[in-house]
Parts: structure tokens; C-alpha cells; sequence
């Protein structure tokens, strides 16, 4: 049984530095898992791989740890990759599958070429047969539906897990980009060295995210929320718990916002004008799960006085249009005899 051009075998995927999301044509985002991957320190064994080792993380005895082997949006630990790629690629596959898949992987858009060919390397290791690799600005806009091969330019910012990708997009290809590594993971430690500093309370990186997703924002809000939170007392060492409010979190997090919010205005300022324009009437479109951070919208509205809009799905944007890119790519392939 042989898989042509266009089948399933196509496959697109999101190598986040929080998340692995995998695409296949025809089916959709099939799997979203942790890219976190627990190991035995004393036979360099795999214990878990995704969402069985997330849940490991702070909580393994001193032999396990649980590990990211991507950070800020490239490889850290090439072997862990490899083999964490292939657990996803066969789980999402399947075992019905005879051919090996063509496969698609979005890297950040300031990635060197040593990171881009570990890249492609790790996911040939991994079972591809062929691979394509994208940047991860060009994958968001295919992927939040905006038509990228015309000549019009069209904003992306992508906050993901560890980098965040500001670019212009024109005719299918960056014109203007900046990559910088603050997102997501970023929000999250901005909450745990503000516990530390304001509460005396050391709460892990898992506490600090749930924070961030329940009352997080980065904007006043019209009404005040707050959360109890757990964790320990550094001055007697012992658990307590304490109430924040979403007013807390809008100081601990407003450094990283506006680290985003100048990166944007610095990609601004280097678009041609022609494009600038354009984006003026079209708006600032942001994807990546990042993007879901309350009012980081109105943050960027404020300062930059363009429209901002998010994707419909943010989280899985990315990984579509990385799925989607080699459709792109067969239908504008066009050349003309002169």
C-alpha cells in the first residue's frame, strides 16, 4: 500500500518548548502533549514521555528527573528530542501505517543554521521521510486563516512556551521578523520571583501557570479576581496559603509585556511603509498560547494604536498552518517560462 503526495502521511508539527502539537492532513490537530520527558539519572532510562511526565514535575524521587529537551524554542538535548519526537510521531500515526510520513516542523524565526539543521535531523532520526521546516510566524498566519501569498502585509506575533516571533508577512515569506526569548515559561517565573519577593512564599512553576490562566492579566480588568495559593513560607519554612488578586499579577507580569509590546514596535518601525499601511487597516493578529494571557490585546491596542485581534485558536494555529504549509507549497509553485 503506497501513500502519495497529499495522503495522511502528510504531517505537521508544532516542537514547542512547552508544547508538541502534531497535525495530520484530513484529521486535524490529532495529539497536543507536555514536551517534557522523565528520566532515570542512574540507567539513563525513559520513565514518561508528555503528560505522565508533566504531572512528575517537583514531585520525582532524586534518581527520576523530568526534563525539557527544548528550550526557548530549540533543541537542548538532541538524543531526548530524537526520541520523544518518535514516541509522538508513532502515537499519532498509529500502527496502521506502512510508509514513513513527510513531515513538517516550524522552528522560531531567528533560528541559526546549526539549530535548524538539528532540527531536521532529530526528526529524520525520528521516522520522517522527507522534511520541510518552516518559520513559526509564517506557520501561525497560514494556520489562523490569512491568505500569505498575496502582496499585502500581514502582522504575526506568536507567544509560545519560550520564544516569542514578531514578523511581517508578504507574499508568503517573512519581510521584517524579531525573535526574543520571552514568552510564556517567562510569565510564569515573573509570578514565582513576585511570590518570593512580595509574600515570602516559594511556589513551584505548575502554581505559577495556574495562576497565570485563572486571574493572570497584563491590563487593568473591569472586575478584580483572586485565587488562594499554596505553597511555603520562606522565613519558617513551612506551608501556608495566601490569597492574590489579578491586580498582583498585572505588577508581576507588566516587565514581560512590555518586553513583548517594544519587540512589536521595533519590527514596526523597520517595515517598509507600503506594508505598514496595510497592517494599519488589517490589525496585529496573535497566536500561540501566549496569547491567551488577558489583556494583552488591549495592551498592544494601546500602545501601538493598531487593532489587535487573536486567532480563533491560538493554541493550534501554529501546528495547522505547519501542516497546511506543504499544500502552500504544491499550489504556489508556480513558474513562468519567459
Amino acid at each position: 500500500m503506497l501513500f502519495g503526495f497529499g495522503t495522511a502521511t502528510d504531517m505537521g508539527i508544532d516542537l514547542g518548548t512547552a508544547s508538541i502539537l502534531v497535525y495530520i492532513k484530513g484529521k486535524g490537530v490529532v495529539l497536543k502533549e507536555p514536551s517534557v520527558v522523565a528520566i532515570d539519572r542512574n540507567t539513563n532510562e525513559i520513565k514518561a514521555i508528555g503528560e505522565e511526565a508533566r504531572l512528575m514535575i517537583g514531585r520525582t524521587p532524586g534518581n527520576i528527573v523530568a526534563v525539557r529537551p527544548l528550550r526557548q524554542g530549540v533543541i537542548s538535548d538532541y538524543t531526548i528530542t530524537e526520541k520523544m519526537l518518535k514516541y509522538f510521531i508513532q502515537k499519532a500515526l498509529g500502527k496502521t501505517q506502512f510508509r514513513k510520513p513527510r513531515i513538517c516542523v516550524c522552528v522560531p524565526s531567528q533560528v541559526t543554521e546549526v539549530e535548524r539543521k538539528a532540527v531536521e535531523d532529530a526528526t529524520y532520526q525520528a521516522g520522517a521521510r522527507e522534511v520541510s521546516i518552516i518559520e513559526e510566524p509564517v506557520a501561525a498566519a497560514i494556520g489562523a486563516g490569512i491568505d500569505i501569498s498575496k502582496p499585502c502585509g500581514n502582522m504575526i506575533v506568536d507567544i509560545g512556551g519560550g520564544t516569542t516571533d514578531v514578523a511581517v508577512i508578504s507574499l508568503g515569506g517573512t519581510v521584517v521578523s524579531e525573535s526574543i526569548k520571552i514568552a510564556g515559561d517567562d510569565f510564569d517565573k515573573a509570578i514565582v520571583a513576585y511570590m518570593r519577593k512580595k509574600h515570602n512564599l516559594l511556589i513551584g512553576d505548575r502554581t505559577a501557570e495556574e495562576i497565570k490562566i485563572q486571574i493572570g492579566t497584563c491590563y487593568k480588568r473591569e472586575e478584580d479576581l483572586s485565587i488562594d495559593v499554596r505553597g511555603r513560607n520562606l522565613v519558617t519554612g513551612l506551608p501556608k496559603t495566601i490569597t492574590i488578586t489579578s491586580e498582583e499579577t498585572l505588577e508581576a507580569l507588566r516587565e514581560p509585556a512590555a518586553q513583548i509590546v517594544d519587540t512589536v514596535h521595533n519590527v514596526l518601525e523597520k517595515t517598509p511603509p507600503e506594508l505598514a499601511a496595510d497592517i494599519s487597516d488589517r490589525g496585529i493578529v496573535l497566536t500561540g498560547g501566549g496569547a491567551l494571557l488577558h489583556g494583552l490585546e488591549q495592551l498592544l491596542e494601546e500602545h501601538t494604536g493598531i487593532t489587535t485581534m487573536t486567532a480563533e485558536d491560538p493554541m493550534t494555529a501554529v501546528a495547522i498552518g505547519t501542516g497546511q504549509y506543504i499544500e502552500f507549497l504544491a499550489d504556489n509553485s508556480t513558474v513562468y517560462d519567459v
